[in-house]
């Protein structure tokens, strides 16, 4: 059977350019600073954020921990929101490996945290409080519903944590969506943070990794915290070739799932029984209800779209996301449709 499989954009499989990419690259021993592949790919990434410098690691997680590590000190507190993906997916490394307070605030509907919240989450100078040393911001924000955040917003929520002698994180794992959404270069929505970690493996297609862009002096510490994780690949360029075409090739291509997962919202919103939820469509992912008066879980109801090739994720008793992404076409969208509306049908 031919998926249609909506449940995340890191599903994505590499194209066949990758792929041919993959099987020509010059490789070298990245532990020693010798894999050519992965050079360029960091040289390429550090560019694209305009930052002075770039490493490359196995996964999102891993770059945010290696971020939070290199920034702070056993101890020491981070400022995030309550959904933020380093708080609630990443396991608790920071705490568990580094011994790094976390202090969330309220993400808001739209992603964005009050300014008013991050100036008084910010400690005084007591030896009974832990040392507030980094504000981390998430964009786009994929627990309120993949919403992008904006240069404006982005340089307000800076100059405050600046003003409280903070450094700023950005968990970027989707900041090329975030960059297509607002019509920007991403250097617009990273030029305001002191770090920033971005997947290739995402919307990008690439099946394996995350870049971590700053400066030269802060790569060096997390080069060691990455050495310390494990996260010395060696040869891994036959890796970052498909990093490489992914920010030469598929950033320009994101806009096409936003206008999928807008079809598909407006889709969704005529189907009896289903309800839009999280202000969907946002970028390319779309989230959507079951009304209670269906009397039908999120569960049976995906079971049903299984039947028919669709698989989509669960978010709740009668929540649903799916993500578009560059292996979901136009023509999947009214299969998805008439799917929901023969699952709903009574």
């Amino acid at each position: 059977m031919d998926w249609i499989d909506l449940r995340s954009d890191t599903l994505t499989l590499p194209t066949e350019k990758m792929r041919a990419a993959m099987a020509a690259a010059e490789l070298g021993d990245d532990v020693y600073g010798e894999d050519p592949t992965i050079n360029r790919l960091q040289e390429l990434a550090a560019a694209r954020m305009g930052k002075e410098a770039a490493l490359f690691v196995a996964s999102g997680t891993m770059g945010n921990l290696a971020a939070v590590l290199a920034h702070c000190g056993r101890g020491d507190e981070v400022i995030m929101g309550n959904n933020a993906h380093t708080y609630i997916y990443e396991a608790g490394g920071i705490s568990a490996l580094g011994g790094v307070h976390p202090f969330t605030i309220p993400n808001q509907p739209d992603g964005t945290l009050l300014k008013h919240d991050i100036k008084h989450a910010i400690r005084e100078d007591n030896p009974h409080f832990p040392i507030s040393k980094l504000l981390i911001l998430e964009n786009t924000h994929n627990r309120c519903g993949g919403v992008s955040l904006s240069r404006a917003y982005m340089l307000e929520a800076a100059q405050i944590a600046r003003e409280g002698g903070l450094a700023i994180h950005l968990d970027g794992a989707r900041i090329f969506n975030a960059a297509v959404d607002h019509h920007v270069p991403v250097v617009d929505l990273v030029d305001m943070v002191d770090s920033v970690t971005f997947c290739l493996s995402k919307g990008l297609c690439a099946p394996v990794g995350s870049v971590l862009c700053s400066s030269q002096e802060f790569i060096e510490k997390a080069h060691r915290v990455r050495k310390q994780l494990g996260g010395g690949m060696r040869q891994a360029g036959v890796l970052a070739a498909a990093g490489i075409v992914a920010l030469e090739e598929m950033v320009d291509r994101l806009g096409e799932d936003h206008q999928r997962a807008e079809a598909l919202a407006a889709g969704l919103r005529e189907v009896p029984g289903l309800l839009l939820d999280k202000r969907s469509p946002n970028t390319n992912m779309v989230y959507v209800e079951i009304e209670g008066n269906q009397g039908v879980t999120a569960q049976e109801c995906a079971a049903k779209l299984k039947e028919k090739g669709i698989l989509v994720g669960i978010t709740g008793s009668r929540h649903f996301r799916m993500v578009c992404h560059y292996w979901i076409r136009d023509e999947h969208i009214p299969a998805v449709l008439n799917a929901f509306k023969n699952a709903l049908s009574k």
